[in-house]
């Protein structure tokens, strides 16, 4: 029996021995995933990836409009933007580029026959221009220049259903002498309120014929710019839309009514456009890398 009795205790010790060796191993596991834990909460790079579904969408690149889900964070984060009652908004300014954003033009003389002829078959709108050119004839009179002008498709229903909640102001770096007749031509219900041609365009340091829209309005709240040349804005990036150029081998082109119109029309919603299109761009950024620094915005 006492051999009985000493076999059975020395299988059991080593039973306790085993379990307080788990135990002890299991406390050193649960202290130092609490402290995983408290590491996790306060890492801001992990709280935004875990947290990273709730964010709200942002704006697409250009050519396809894609507005943000509505949300409740969403809600919260442009609460200070967005206005959903707009009626106490004044309209926004809307700063129009002429060539290759509304329309293309070329000298008639130097205008293949193919590429008229192409862009008839295709359904594009088009006609021809005298215009008055700052050169002068041996005889000192006027020299005219005759321009073959193709208007980019939905130019028309595009300015009318802009001029509904906007204020609409032309600025081009072409001579008044072109321009001019050009936009009579194409505005005859008079949309555009504001015409200004090259001499409104200023020099800088690192371009030439740039547009500043303090010479359109002082409030960069409620002011935009939409040119197929970013270089143009560059003194007010964020308030810049850069359009895809037109041409007269794109017939099919349809940026005026399904791209831009409704994101000018949301900006019309806004208190501020800034804000919404600098997440939409980015064009600080860009213009940085394009040689520009900060400090040639003036804004």
């Amino acid at each position: 029996m006492a051999d009985i009795g000493q076999t059975s205790t020395e299988v059991y010790a080593p039973t306790t021995t085993t379990l307080q060796v788990w135990r002890t191993l299991l406390s050193w596991l649960t202290f130092f995933f609490q402290i995983f834990v408290q590491i996790v909460r306060g890492t801001p790079y992990v709280a935004s990836f875990i947290n990273y579904s709730s964010t709200a969408t942002s704006f697409k690149p250009l050519p396809v409009v894609e507005f943000p889900e509505t949300s409740e964070s969403s809600n919260l984060d442009t609460a200070s933007v967005h206005i959903p009652n707009c009626d106490c908004l004044e309209k926004l300014t809307v700063v129009l580029d002429l060539d290759e954003t509304l329309v293309c033009a070329y000298e008639t003389s130097s205008l293949p026959d193919s590429v008229r002829k192409q862009a008839t078959e295709a359904g594009l709108t088009w006609f021809e221009l005298e215009c008055i050119s700052s050169d002068k004839e041996c005889e000192g009179k006027p020299k005219v220049n005759y321009v073959t002008v193709f208007e980019r498709p939905g130019l028309h229903e595009f300015l009318n259903q802009l001029s509904k909640f906007a204020d609409l102001v032309l600025f081009t770096a072409g001579l008044e002498g072109y321009a001019k007749p050009l936009v009579d031509r194409i505005d005859a219900g008079n949309r555009i309120s504001r015409r200004l041609y090259r001499p409104s365009t200023i020099s800088t340091e690192y371009r030439e014929h740039v547009k500043d829209l303090s010479f359109v309005s002082k409030d960069f709240c409620r002011i935009v710019i939409v040119d197929n040349n970013p270089f143009s804005f560059l003194l007010q990036p964020v308030n810049g839309i850069p359009c895809i150029p037109f041409s007269a081998g794109q017939p099919h082109d349809d940026q005026l009514l399904e791209v831009l119109l409704p994101l000018l029309k949301q900006l019309s919603e806004q208190s501020d456009v800034r804000p919404v299109l600098y997440e939409r761009f980015h064009m600080p950024e860009w213009f940085q890398k394009h040689g520009i620094p900060a400090s040639g915005f003036t804004q």
